[in-house]
């Protein structure tokens, strides 16, 4: 995503905590930086490490209690791929419809956007009598680096894939 969208994204959502009568605590302005900060998914936990390390201070519930609250803005995406965690995209926000191919071995995502999905999503829709909300499309499979190696690089270095 764009700096100049990231920025527009943050600035939005420091709108949507002032409309919330929420102050912005020096521990949830590490949290928004972050966020804002990166195009990768995240689980809480990588949250609150990685804002850790710009404010040492920041606490677990802070994280926890600030997640939500980016997810009911519309900026950034909750996602369950069915492991004993939640997934977050802060890349929704200016991408809604994109879709994601998981590795199944190294937890990996890789976003997509794709014109021919999109319309046969619609086509589907309106033929079903449907007005189109939202959409998610989600593959998983094995990455190339596996089939190719035998083993995936990726997979020591994600906590996504811990069970």
């Amino acid at each position: 995503m764009p700096a100049q969208a990231k920025s527009d994204a943050k600035e939005k959502f420091l709108q949507f905590l002032e409309q919330k009568n929420l102050r912005l605590t020096t521990q949830r302005q590490a949290i928004i930086d972050t966020v804002f900060g990166t195009e990768q998914h995240f689980t809480a936990e990588e949250l609150l490490d990685w804002s850790r390390r710009r404010d040492p201070t920041v606490s677990r519930a802070t994280v926890y209690r600030t997640l939500p609250l980016l997810t009911e803005s519309g900026l950034v995406h909750e996602m369950d791929f069915g492991k004993d965690h939640k997934v977050y995209d802060p890349n929704y926000a200016e991408h809604p419809h994109h879709n994601h191919l998981i590795c199944s071995d190294c937890s990996k995502i890789v976003e997509f956007e794709s014109e021919k999905i999109e319309a046969l999503e619609s086509e589907i829709s309106r033929k079903l009598g449907f007005s189109m909300k939202s959409q998610r499309l989600q593959i998983t499979g094995g990455c190339e680096e596996l089939k190719r190696l035998g083993a995936c690089r990726n997979k020591e270095n994600s906590p996504l894939s811990a069970p």
